[in-house]
């Protein structure tokens, strides 16, 4: 009988870059690096702003404490906030009000010459004064002081300032009740200035009223 033969086994070969499976499989490395790095890129597509570390309000000199960095993500065309790859403006003012949290628009932000309030410091009825904090809005009532000669006639109460700004509450003094003040530094536009300040020497009586969508206490 004869021996059959056996069969003779088989070198395994290098692969060719002629090989389709190689250049198939060398391709789909590239194309997902190159998704992934893409993902990563816009995953990361954010830019550093300055955020109101407080509520902001027109006519405050800017702090180092008054802003806070954030990276945030904009949409195309939203370029119209300030920038924070540069220090934060100490020195300038805020030109408009601008609530704790929110991005600080570029524009809020201007020179002391582009101020037009100045701080007055008033006493009020503290219970006109409850709720109000800094960057609440109020409206300011003026009520003159009786006369004690009884031949004038009452002058009536007025609306001397419309939404103007607090920039501060201090502490009640009097006690409870209807004799308690409050003081409360308000923003007052230039103009009016020397009509509250005559009506305050004058002992007029001050009420201050929430304007609509004032803050309420606590969001200093």
């Amino acid at each position: 009988m004869t021996e059959l033969a056996s069969p003779s086994a088989k070198r395994l070969q290098r692969p060719s870059w002629r090989d389709s499976r190689l250049v198939v499989g060398v391709l789909l490395v590239v194309v997902a690096a190159t998704l992934g790095a893409k993902a990563v890129a816009s995953a990361d597509d954010r830019v550093p702003v300055w955020v109101a570390a407080s509520n902001l309000v027109a006519g405050d000199e800017v702090e180092e404490a008054s802003f806070v960095r954030a990276d945030v993500r904009l949409a195309d065309g939203m370029n119209a906030y300030l920038a924070a790859d540069a220090p934060a403006p100490t020195g300038s003012f805020m030109v408009r009000d601008v609530r704790a949290g929110e991005l600080v628009p570029a524009s809020a932000v201007g020179a002391a010459d582009a101020v037009a309030v100045q701080r007055v410091t008033v006493r009020a009825d503290a219970m006109s004064t409850t709720g109000l904090a800094r960057g609440s809005r109020v409206d300011v009532f003026v009520t003159p002081k009786a006369s004690t000669t009884g031949d004038e006639a009452t002058t009536p109460t007025k609306k001397v300032l419309e939404s103007a700004a607090v920039a501060a509450v201090m502490t009640s003094s009097g006690g409870f009740g209807s004799g308690s003040m409050t003081s409360v530094q308000i923003y007052v536009p230039t103009d009016k200035v020397q009509p509250l300040v005559e009506a305050v020497d004058g002992e007029a009586k001050l009420t201050l009223v929430p304007s609509v969508g004032a803050v309420t206490g606590g969001g200093a």
